[in-house]
């Protein structure tokens, strides 16, 4: 691993020191995009009062999240608002449905060592935080147990001693959580150990934060991306058109200009985007925003999340009307992860 050229990160013995050393940027004054976070919604009573909708109650062991910048693209008085419901707690959550369960993807059994996870040859997945901006009510990771592959300090050295043994991994996803919502210093410091083993070549971070608070996209991030010579992709996660508004785009034409590669990968929700109209028009708000359209995943079969499920077929449906009325450059890959399989399966 290379050293710390911080002198307050130099001779860290604890996982503590080093989580309070990499964190201190946001101790005192907290960037804008951390104010955000701190101030979001959690509880659906306000979450209603604030779209001047009636009060109802939904219990939920998967908390409520929404900042506001994401708040203000929903319509007030709209309980069928197609971003309200991506957020919005609901009754069918507590629905016992065979065959959705807390792990679909079983990433478990993918584990390397703690924090990170190999599904797929050549590329591997690092938990990095637990932490999210927005909490999707369709999120196949709603149930997971972050506590257990989160890496501390003394785990570092492992993931890259990992890293270093298998000479085929050239890229690494950071994922969580949010890999955003660490901070600046802290998501350097680990694209700095990444530099470190020779076969890495890229770096993909899969973050619904520049949508959901644009703020985040700062100065530092994109010089920290330019700066390395990993090459930086985004995979961003936009379901509705309605998500992209101006601040999104600014944000997003930044990293284009950083020469940071633009994806987005969207999930096929029932009442939300599951019409061919609303994901052409996705597509082309995506273009115009400098992301091409990577992915449309099939809903994984997550406990709490069934109520979302579009069926094959009717998903096979919309995808021959997005190829007749798109280039072939817009039209997302339609997908469904199946644990074990060497690959995304098409559908």
């Amino acid at each position: 691993m290379i050293p710390l050229t911080d002198v307050s990160l130099q001779v860290l013995s604890t996982n503590q020191a080093l989580d309070q050393a990499l964190d201190s940027d946001i101790d005192s004054e907290p960037a804008s995009w951390q104010r955000i976070v701190n101030e979001s919604i959690r509880d659906i009573s306000a979450l209603l009062n604030a779209l001047a909708l009636p009060d109802q109650s939904h219990y939920s062991n998967f908390p409520i999240l929404v900042p506001t910048p994401y708040l203000a693209r929903i319509e007030r008085g709209n309980l069928n608002d197609p971003l309200l419901k991506q957020v919005m707690s609901s009754a069918k959550e507590l629905d016992d449905i065979p065959g959705y369960v807390e792990e679909p993807l079983q990433e478990s059994t993918f584990a390397k060592t703690t924090g990170l996870i190999q599904k797929y040859h050549g590329r591997v997945l690092l938990i990095v935080t637990g932490s999210c901006a927005i909490n999707c009510r369709y999120c196949f990771r709603r149930h997971f147990p972050y506590q257990k592959f989160q890496p501390t300090s003394q785990d570092w050295q492992r993931i890259i001693d990992e890293l270093i043994s298998d000479t085929s991994i050239n890229e690494v996803i950071l994922s969580g959580g949010d890999p955003l919502m660490m901070s600046d210093k802290r998501l350097k410091w680990i694209i700095q150990q990444l530099e470190t083993v020779p076969h890495i070549d890229t770096v993909r971070i899969h973050s619904r934060l520049p949508v959901v608070i644009p703020q985040r996209i700062t100065k530092t991030l994109i010089e920290t991306l330019v700066e390395s010579r990993l090459k930086a992709v985004l995979v961003t996660h936009i379901n509705h058109p309605q998500e992209l508004d101006e601040a999104v785009s600014n944000a997003m034409l930044a990293l284009q200009r950083a020469d940071v590669l633009l994806l987005n990968q969207s999930v096929l929700l029932k009442d939300i985007n599951n019409d061919a109209e609303v994901l052409s028009t996705l597509s082309r708000k995506l273009f115009k925003a400098n992301i091409l359209p990577y992915y449309l995943h099939a809903l994984d079969p997550v406990a709490g999340a069934a109520h979302f499920d579009v069926p094959d077929k009717e998903a096979e449906a919309i995808m021959s009307i997005l190829r007749a009325s798109l280039p072939g450059y817009l039209v997302p890959k339609l997908v469904r992860e199946v644990p074990g399989q060497p690959s995304k399966s098409p559908l």
